[in-house]
């Protein structure tokens, strides 16, 4: 059994956003199949109106899940809407995508972007964009706790995204203070455990607030809240595959690297509209 625990640090990313990131690089062999976690949240619009123009993405999915406020998003493939509170923004990049997500209104913003590794025999696929309004996120309740599923299952209930490429699990996850939950992982998988509000045990571990607890190879998961709690569960099955990634472009070799750059830089890179 593995128990890690990662502290993650402010940073700005896009064109100005402030936000926390919870891990990215330099944990991918512990994190693995999910590549980058990142944290938003500001009522200040200073902090993250300038958004995220146009940029691509090759070889990875990257989820948007808001809590506060609104992002407006834009692709080369023509789709086009806005996600906001409790809405979910999931984009398989596949062999190429340029898109933009720019936040709109005062109101503030806040939310998680989450980067999921995409296997070797996949990533050149045509990519793929579903936006799923809160309506279509269905929660487990019971005393004390409610469980909302983004991906995956949950006791009965089935996240809204069936069509992933990694078998994943992606819940928001609220205890009342003092309540027990219980979570059984897949053989093997890697699970996350990203606290956002609160604080609890997880297993042995008390994390706090700004914290990620990773599990590998455990039964089971037993927390109990200290507090109010709010975590992000996350879960999946690890590739163990190469990983050879520079900003939005995660490949398996260095040689697909510079050559995902090359077709943007001469106008190829876009291979399905």
């Amino acid at each position: 059994m593995m128990i890690k625990i990662i502290t993650g640090n402010s940073t700005v990313d896009g064109a100005g956003v402030k936000l926390f990131r919870v891990f990215s690089h330099d944990t991918i062999e512990f994190t693995d199949p999910f590549l980058l976690l990142d944290n938003f949240g500001s009522d200040n619009p200073r902090d993250y109106f300038k958004g995220f123009p146009w940029h691509p993405h090759r070889g990875i999915e990257t989820v948007t899940y808001m809590l506060k406020g609104d992002v407006e998003h834009q692709d080369y493939m023509g789709n086009m809407g806005v996600i906001g509170p409790g809405d979910i923004q999931w984009m398989s990049a596949g062999s190429g995508i340029i898109h933009q997500e720019m936040p709109q209104g005062p109101s503030g913003m806040y939310g998680f972007q989450l980067w999921i590794n995409m296997p070797a025999s996949k990533k050149m696929i045509p990519p793929k964009y579903r936006e799923i309004k809160k309506d279509k996120v269905k929660t487990f309740k019971n005393i004390g706790i409610n469980v909302k599923v983004i991906a995956g299952s949950y006791e009965s209930i089935i996240g809204p995204v069936t069509d992933t490429v990694v078998d994943i699990v992606y819940l928001d996850i609220a205890l009342n203070g003092n309540t027990v939950f219980d979570y059984t992982p897949k053989k093997d998988y890697t699970t996350l455990c990203y606290v956002y509000s609160g604080s609890g045990k997880f297993l042995t571990e008390n994390i706090v607030q700004g914290q990620l607890v990773l599990f590998r190879d455990i039964n089971k998961l037993t927390v109990i809240s200290n507090s109010p709690l709010r975590f992000l569960l996350l879960s999946g099955k690890p590739l163990r595959e190469p990983v050879a990634w520079s900003g939005p472009m995660v490949m398996n070799t260095e040689t697909e690297l510079q050559e995902a750059f090359k077709e943007l830089n001469g106008g190829t890179f876009i291979k399905s509209t």
